[in-house]
């Protein structure tokens, strides 16, 4: 969906941010320095560590603010090594509280 459809659909620049982090993020502080990143942002989510080495953040929030914490892992500085990111957007579903590691 693109991000017009997105607003128009939601009626709001709410979103609900996945986003898969790929490259060497876990046991490394990586969902840590993303909780606190996210909280500083106003996010509600998780990051969640998956069997296959990659770190799942979900997030909800104003597209800005996801659009941040994804330009804040893009720029190299969290822990770890991320080699990708794969992002999919939707519209908000308001279940999320707080921000938590999983």
């Amino acid at each position: 969906m693109t991000d017009q459809g997105l607003r128009e659909a939601t009626g709001s620049d709410v979103v609900r941010m996945r986003a898969w982090v790929h490259g060497y993020v876990q046991g490394v502080g990586f969902r840590w320095w993303t909780r606190a990143r996210a909280l500083e942002l106003g996010l509600v989510g998780s990051a969640a560590n998956q069997r296959d080495g990659r770190v799942l953040i979900t997030a909800e929030g104003e597209r800005a603010a996801c659009q941040a914490l994804l330009d804040q892992i893009d720029a190299g500085k969290s822990p770890g090594q991320v080699d990708t990111v794969v992002t999919d957007w939707e519209p908000p579903r308001g279940d999320l509280t707080g921000f938590v590691e999983r």
